[in-house]
């Protein structure tokens, strides 16, 4: 995953993936999310991200949280 922030138009970008997006679904609040041919989603993008308190003085923090989830919990199909 790669993250990138477009000052000049105040775009943060999730990109998730390398594959090519074929759609792209407009979610309120000034987020798109773009999916590949599979439906698997490729990228988002948060417009206004500074407005929306995502870039605070230029500067990007990523925290990174992991939780196992013990396989009790997981449904069964």
């Amino acid at each position: 995953m790669r993250i990138n922030y477009d000052q000049e138009v105040d775009v943060l970008y999730l990109v998730l993936s390398e594959n090519h997006p074929v759609d792209a679904i407009e979610e309120p609040g000034g987020v798109i999310v773009t999916y590949g041919e599979k439906n698997e989603p490729v990228s988002i993008e948060f417009l206004n991200a500074s407005q929306h308190g995502l870039i605070n003085n230029k500067e990007i923090s990523v925290t990174l949280q992991t939780k196992q989830i013990s396989s009790k919990a997981q449904p069964t199909i």
